[in-house]
Parts: structure tokens; C-alpha cells; sequence
């Protein structure tokens, strides 16, 4: 014989739930309370659903979606097992809402062999549960499987068209999320609108790409809407105009969020004006955003140890590092420990260096040494960049960019014996230089040079183009840097390779594509080389060019022949 329950109204003390489905409604809700509970919950969802058996009350196709959801880790597999047994048993298992949470629920606890079984046993799936199958997939990365299923879709919706451009963005597909959501725009009209999850991944692949003009689009696609620019799509667009090469307008995103900005958008603006070399401005800013109370968290202070790496603060960084822990109580991680090798490394003060990764309580990892073997390589401080590629080595014994910058010590000291011994160690190995690579975006479109590139349709143009500005420099006073061009060739051979970088070739075309006057933005994978330093501050005097080039590990704005990062980088 089952126990009844009775729950009392507060304001009807003489009211009680006894009926059967009032009984189930109200299980269903402290279910759905604790499993969707941000904090642990009080009672688990599954000792709730026990309770609810032992009391006789029979789950209806509302309860099971709730209690799968707090099934989300391989430890609770076994339970969701269980409870899709009970879903069988009790005929609530062809259910929709059902169906979705079951495929939602293995995949979430690593089953995706499962979670794909249940979707494929569905005769006719509906939206929700195409979406969740896809999810799963581009949840583990496979989003070739993901966009395989997504194609065979009778029909989307906004969700749909999101996880796919989610997918792509996470797996570094940014050229593919570009590309579909474009798609979605001809092929969805105006059923299927995008949300803020679909512009704030549209913005990352943006930034990551470095295309301003398809991130200005999506702005105004933004404002066209009317979709509501908060705190977190806010911190989207400031993110893509830094990375794209324009810090003012994400000040001026900045700016206008006025008194809705958290610690997040804060840290985002502290640590774009970092990687631009702007370090007195960023640390003015993050004592503005400490007098109004926004607690820095360890984000904020990676940037602002950032700024002072990259504007040679050495006693600021210092401060700030002492600052972070004994005054905001913020336990220093590895990256920071970094930052401080880094920036020691840079000003040349090797004992310090080595003083902070003695006294760091965790082991250095590839960052840390990396840090130390460009400080020392930038001071020429050979023993140095040996011991920190050999612990590199150990670390990452593939690490391409370690032997490169111990070649690039060894050539500009002209130990070209040292130079030759490196790269045939690389070449044993099997280790091959990462090829640089810069891009450009011209109308929209993308456009990729690599080192002595020809497999341009316009090279032939394009290098009779670079050919003049060398020649029109050279009459300026310039002389290409062959110090550490690393192959043994004579001086000629040397500047012809130089003349070959490819953000050189990078900025002929635009001056090809591009009217007089018109700024350039080009993203490069590898670290500019000193020579194309010195060449491009010279460009944007003779030429009137204002020149932005994204590297590696930060920004370079070229202006009236001055470089913003003050030839300290």
C-alpha cells in the first residue's frame, strides 16, 4: 500500500497535494531545482526520484528530462543507465523530451557510442534531438561527423546553425565558421535569426583571423537587430576589434558599456592595451577599475604583468606581482610566473630571471623556458639559451621554435659552424621550421602569403611591387639585416631572402589592392624578424602608411616611421 504525500500550502494550511499528478508535479519540481541548482544541491536528483518511487508516484514524460541533466560525468554513467532502464519500463522511452535528454546524458557522461545508438533507433527525430547528437560530437571535436549530420537535417534552427559555428570555432576552424555562417544568412532568412551565442563565436573567429572588415559587419549586424550589447557580447567585440588591429575602437566599445562592466570586460581592455605596448595607460586603467571597487582577478594581472613586459616596466612589474598576492590575495599560476621571467629576461637581468623560476612551488614548463631562451637570445647571453633549450628539449623535444631561436643567437654572433650543427640536429629529428605566414584582408576576402610565396595569381605583380619598395628604401638609407638569416649565403643571397618575408610580400600586394593612404593590417604566425622591423617603420615614413602587424605575441603599430612598441620587443 503506497504512502500518500502531503504537502501543505503555506497560505491554505488546510490545502493539501494528494492527488496523483499534483503529487508528480511537485516532484517533478524539486527535481528540476536541485539538478539545475548552481551550488551543490541539497539533495541529489536521483535520491529525490528514489523518494518519489518509494512513495508511490508514478514519473510522468516531465520528470526523466530533468533528472538525466544531472547526469554530466562518466562517474554517473551507471546511474543513467539505470534510469534509462526505468524510462523503457515505463513506456516513457519513445517520448521526444525523453530521447533528447537520453542522448544529451551519455555523451555528457563520454558514451558518445550510446548517445549515437539512441538517436539512430529514433524513426523520426525531431529538431531537439538532431541537435543535441550534433552538440555531442562537436563536444568531443568531431565536427567533420558534426557537420555530416548537420547537412542531412530536414530542418534547423537557430540552435542548430549555433552549435555547428560553436564547433568550428573551438576546433580553430575559424574560416569554416566565417564560411557557414554566411551560409546560414542565404539559406535561413528570416526564421532562423542569429543570437548572441552565434555573434559572440562569430566575433572570436573574427578575432582570431584577424578579418576587421567581416567584424565590423557583424557590429552592425549587431545594431541592425537590435540585439542588446551586454557585458558579455560587449567583451566579444572589444576582444575582435584589439585582435583585428584596432584598439580604438575597442576602446570606444569600452567606453560605451559604461556601468555594466565586470571584472571580465576590464581584464579584456587591460590586456589589449598590453599586447599594443601601451603599459602607462593600462596600469592607469587598472587603478581606475580598483578605485571603483571591480575586484582584479588573476586574468587582470596577467595582463597587467604583460604590459609591463612589453613596455620594459621592470620595477612596476615587480610591484604588481608582490601586489597581487600579499594585497588582492590572488595566488600567482605558472603564466605569471612566466611573465616575470619574461620581463627580467628581456631587460637583461638573468639572475633575477633565475631567481623567480628558482622560488616558483610549481616545475617550469615550456613558457617559462621559452621566456627565458628569447630574453637571453635578445642579449646574445649564449649559456643562457643552451640551458633553457635543454630543458626545453626535455619538455617538448619537437619544439621547432626552440632550435630556431638558438640558431638565430648563433647566426647573429656569426658562429655559423653552431648555426649548421642546429639545423641538422632539426633535420636528424625530423623537426621542421614552422614557415612564416602572413595574411591580409582585402574586400572581405582573406588572403595568405607564406616565405618567397609564388603560388599567388598575381605574384608576378606582387614581387615586381615589392622589387620597387626595396629599391625605394635602399634610397632612403636602407640596409637589410643579414645578421641572422640562417643559411651560410653570401651577402647578396642574404638580403634577397630578406627581401622574401612574407609580410613583406604581404604589404606589396596591399599597396597593389589598396589606395594611397589606406592603413594596413596584416596578421603574421611567427615573431617579426628585426629586419622587417626596421624595413616596415621605413615603409609607413616613405609610403605615408600606417602599418598594423599582429605577430605572435603582440601588436605593432607603424606610424611616421616610429613602431608603437618603441623597438623594445
Amino acid at each position: 500500500m503506497r504512502a500518500a504525500v502531503r504537502l501543505i500550502c503555506p497560505t491554505h494550511p488546510t490545502l493539501h497535494f494528494a492527488h496523483p499528478t499534483l503529487e508528480s508535479f511537485i516532484w517533478n519540481i524539486l527535481i528540476r531545482g536541485n539538478a539545475q541548482a548552481k551550488a551543490r544541491p541539497t539533495f541529489p536528483p536521483l535520491s529525490i526520484y528514489i523518494r518519489m518511487r518509494f512513495h508511490g508516484v508514478s514519473p510522468d514524460f516531465h520528470t526523466f528530462p530533468f533528472l538525466l541533466q544531472s547526469f554530466n560525468t562518466p562517474f554517473h554513467l551507471l546511474s543513467g543507465k539505470q534510469v534509462h532502464a526505468q524510462t523503457i519500463l515505463l513506456g516513457l522511452f519513445q517520448d521526444p523530451y525523453v530521447l533528447t535528454s537520453l542522448i544529451t546524458m551519455y555523451s555528457s557522461c563520454g558514451d558518445l557510442v550510446v548517445s549515437r545508438q539512441v538517436f539512430d533507433e529514433i524513426t523520426r527525430p525531431d529538431v531537439a534531438c538532431w541537435n543535441s547528437i550534433i552538440q555531442a560530437y562537436v563536444k568531443v571535436g568531431s565536427v567533420d561527423i558534426a557537420r555530416s549530420l548537420f547537412d542531412k537535417m530536414p530542418q534547423r534552427d537557430v540552435r542548430s546553425w549555433s552549435s555547428m559555428i560553436v564547433g568550428y570555432v573551438r576546433c580553430g576552424k575559424y574560416k569554416e565558421a566565417l564560411a557557414l555562417f554566411r551560409e546560414m544568412q542565404k539559406l535561413a532568412g528570416n526564421d532562423v535569426k542569429p543570437n548572441e551565442f552565434t555573434i559572440s563565436a562569430i566575433l572570436s573567429a573574427c578575432a582570431r583571423l584577424g578579418v576587421l572588415e567581416h567584424g565590423k559587419w557583424a557590429h552592425a549586424y549587431i545594431d541592425k537587430c537590435g540585439i542588446k550589447i551586454d557585458v558579455i557580447l560587449g567583451t566579444s567585440l572589444m576582444d575582435m576589434y584589439a585582435k583585428c588591429g584596432s584598439i580604438e575602437k575597442a576602446r570606444d566599445v569600452f567606453t560605451k558599456l559604461r556601468l555594466d562592466k565586470d571584472v571580465t570586460a576590464w581584464s579584456a581592455m587591460i590586456s589589449s592595451l598590453a599586447m599594443y605596448g601601451h603599459g602607462e595607460e593600462c596600469l592607469q586603467l587598472f587603478s581606475e577599475m580598483v578605485k571603483l571597487k571591480v575586484k582584479p582577478n588573476d586574468v587582470t594581472f596577467l595582463g597587467v604583468l604583460c604590459a609591463c613586459v612589453h613596455g620594459g616596466l621592470v620595477s612596476d612589474g615587480k610591484e604588481y606581482f608582490r601586489r597581487m598576492s600579499e594585497e588582492f590575495g590572488i595566488t600567482p599560476l605558472i603564466q605569471h610566473y612566466g611573465a616575470m621571467v619574461d620581463l627580467y629576461g628581456r631587460a637583461g637581468l638573468f639572475d633575477e630571471a633565475w631567481d623567480v623560476i628558482n622560488s616558483m612551488p610549481m616545475e617550469p614548463d615550456v613558457l617559462v623556458w621559452g621566456s627565458l631562451l628569447s630574453g637571453s637570445r635578445m642579449h646574445g647571453n649564449i649559456e643562457t639559451c643552451e640551458v633553457a633549450l635543454r630543458k626545453l628539449i626535455e619538455l617538448d623535444p619537437r619544439n621547432s621554435g626552440a632550435y630556431v631561436l638558438l640558431s638565430n643567437v648563433y647566426a647573429k654572433t656569426g658562429r655559423w659552424l653552431e648555426v649548421r650543427q642546429v639545423r641538422d640536429l632539426m633535420e636528424t629529428m625530423g623537426i621542421k621550421k614552422l614557415p612564416g605566414c602572413s595574411s591580409v584582408e582585402i574586400g572581405g576576402v582573406l588572403h595568405e602569403f607564406f616565405v618567397g610565396d609564388d603560388t599567388h595569381p598575381e605574384s608576378k605583380e606582387i614581387y615586381a611591387m615589392l622589387d620597387e619598395i626595396i629599391k625605394r628604401l635602399k634610397m632612403e638609407g636602407y640596409v637589410g639585416n643579414t645578421k641572422e638569416v640562417l643559411l651560410d649565403l653570401d651577402e647578396e643571397g642574404k638580403e634577397l631572402a630578406l627581401s622574401y618575408h612574407s609580410e613583406k610580400i604581404a604589404i606589396a600586394f596591399c599597396f597593389l589592392k589598396t589606395s594611397p593612404g589606406t592603413p594596413i593590417r596584416i596578421i603574421k604566425n611567427l615573431r617579426i624578424c628585426l629586419d622587417c622591423h626596421v624595413a616596415i617603420k621605413m615603409i609607413s615614413k616613405v609610403f605615408e602608411r600606417e602599418i598594423v602587424v599582429r605577430d605572435c605575441n603582440r601588436f605593432h603599430h607603424f606610424k611616421e616611421g616610429k613602431c608603437s612598441c618603441k623597438d623594445y620587443w
